[in-house]
């Protein structure tokens, strides 16, 4: 995703020079996948996702208190199955070698959970006061999805299926049945509250996603 930001960049400076001054994004590209799902982002809602991930970009890329590394995997992985701190301001994140366009999405999972441990993530987001585990967990999935709607939407990113999973599911609004399954070990407490709280929305997602994406969900006994 660097090389197509780098080119969107040049592209949205090109047109502010034109009139307002503000960096405007042109208009979102319809996403379709294999199975003929079509998904049209709000172009507002795309506009504030550009203005934070360009200063998160530029952060990543300029500010001398953290180091991302970058690494790169034989194997398909979401962000948080690779992400690590390797240091008390320094973390490492691999993406699959043969996808180098989830670079940014991945190094933007890394830096807001950077931003958090530097106790400055509510400087960027007011609303993330007094999150924590899988709240806080849950947001940060929630941008990092948004940052790889922006590539696609906008910035004619290449279909990656991991990070576009990610977005028709937090666009049908099975984010939480998602995180919920692909981690239940992780969150196995949450996961029981939710299914709880919402008697047959796993049971739910999980006919979705595979109708959607021809597999079972990640983290679903694939057995039956």
């Amino acid at each position: 995703m660097r090389r197509s930001i780098t080119a969107a960049v040049t592209l949205t400076v090109a047109l502010a020079a034109c009139g307002s001054g503000k960096v405007e994004i042109p208009a979102p590209r319809p996403l379709v996948i294999f199975s003929g799902e079509r998904l049209l982002a709000d172009s507002a809602r795309l506009q504030e996702i550009h203005d934070w991930v360009m200063m998160a970009d530029d952060t990543i890329q300029f500010d001398p208190s953290f180091l991302i590394a970058y690494e790169t995997a034989p194997v398909p992985s979401y962000p948080w199955q690779t992400f690590e701190y390797t240091g008390p301001d320094s973390v490492r994140v691999a993406y699959e070698a043969a996808a180098p366009d989830v670079q940014t999405s991945y190094g933007i999972y890394a830096f807001l959970h950077i931003l958090d441990e530097q106790g400055r993530l509510e400087d960027w987001f007011p609303e993330v006061a007094g999150l924590e585990g899988w709240e806080l967990e849950r947001f940060i999935v929630a941008q990092t999805v948004d940052s790889w709607l922006l590539g696609r939407a906008i910035f004619d990113t290449h279909p990656y299926g991991l990070m576009d999973e990610l977005v028709y599911a937090q666009d049908r609004g099975y984010l939480d049945a998602f995180l919920l399954t692909a981690r239940a070990d992780e969150f196995s407490e949450e996961k029981e509250a939710f299914e709880a709280a919402n008697p047959g929305r796993l049971e739910e997602y999980a006919e979705w996603f595979e109708t959607t994406f021809r597999r079972p969900p990640p983290g679903a006994d694939e057995s039956g």
